[in-house]
C-alpha cells in the first residue's frame, strides 16, 4: 500500500516511516510519544537500545510464537496461541509488539468485546522484564483503545494475568478492572472439534 503523503507516490509506509525515524535519536529523559500514520509508535532508551512499540505485522509472526512460548508456562502458551490466532484473523491492529533491534521482546494481545477493551495477554522477554517493556506495551494499547473510542477496558481476570496483577495494578487497574467472566469473550472461547 502507498503512502498517500508520498510526493512521488513511490515509497510504502514502512520505508516513509524508516525515512522519517531515521532522523530521530532517543534520548534517557525523553520519551517520544507520535501518531504517525494512524500508529502508535513509542521510543524509549534502554542501555545502547532503543525500544519501540507498534503494531503487529505478519513478519512478526515467528518471533511472536517464539516469545509468547519462552515467557509464559506451558498452559499459558496453548491457551494464548489459539487466542492470538482468532484476534490476527479478527484485527491484528489490537496486538502490540515491543522490539529492540529489531528483535520482538513483548507482545500484548488486546480486543474488543461488546464495546469494551481487554487486555488479554502481555508477554516480556525474561530478559527485558521490569525494564518498562509491559508498561509501555499498556499504554500503547490503552491509545489504541481511545482511538477507537473504546474507553471501557479490563484485564481478562486468569490466573495468568492474576500473577502479574501488580503491573496492572500499578497501570491503574485494580480488582474492580479484572475481568472474570472472561470465558465469553470471543477470543477466550473454546470451541469443540466434534
Amino acid at each position: 500500500m502507498m503512502y498517500s503523503g508520498d510526493l512521488y507516490g513511490l515509497m510504502d509506509k514502512e520505508e516513509v516511516f524508516s525515512r522519517i525515524l531515521s532522523g530521530f535519536h532517543c534520548s534517557v529523559d525523553v520519551k517520544i510519544v507520535m501518531w504517525f500514520l494512524h500508529e502508535s509508535i513509542l521510543l524509549r532508551e534502554k542501555g545502547d537500545h532503543c525500544m519501540r512499540i507498534r503494531s503487529f505485522q505478519l513478519s512478526d509472526a515467528n518471533q511472536v510464537m517464539e516469545l509468547l512460548q519462552l515467557a509464559l508456562s506451558e498452559d499459558c502458551y496453548e491457551d494464548t496461541k489459539r487466542a492470538f490466532a482468532r484476534q490476527l484473523s479478527w484485527d491484528s491492529e489490537l496486538i502490540m509488539i515491543a522490539e529492540v533491534d529489531d528483535e520482538v521482546i513483548g507482545v500484548l494481545i488486546g480486543t474488543i468485546d461488546q464495546n469494551m477493551g481487554c487486555i488479554y495477554r502481555l508477554a516480556v522477554h525474561p530478559e527485558f522484564r521490569r525494564q518498562g517493556v509491559g508498561k509501555n506495551l499498556i499504554a500503547g494499547m490503552e491509545q489504541r483503545f481511545q482511538h477507537r473510542k473504546i474507553y471501557r477496558i479490563f484485564v481478562v481476570g486468569d490466573e495468568h494475568n492474576k500473577a502479574i496483577a501488580p503491573l496492572y495494578e500499578a497501570m491503574g487497574y485494580g480488582a474492580s478492572k479484572f475481568l472474570e467472566a472472561f470465558q465469553k469473550l470471543g477470543i477466550a472461547a473454546v470451541h469443540s472439534m466434534s
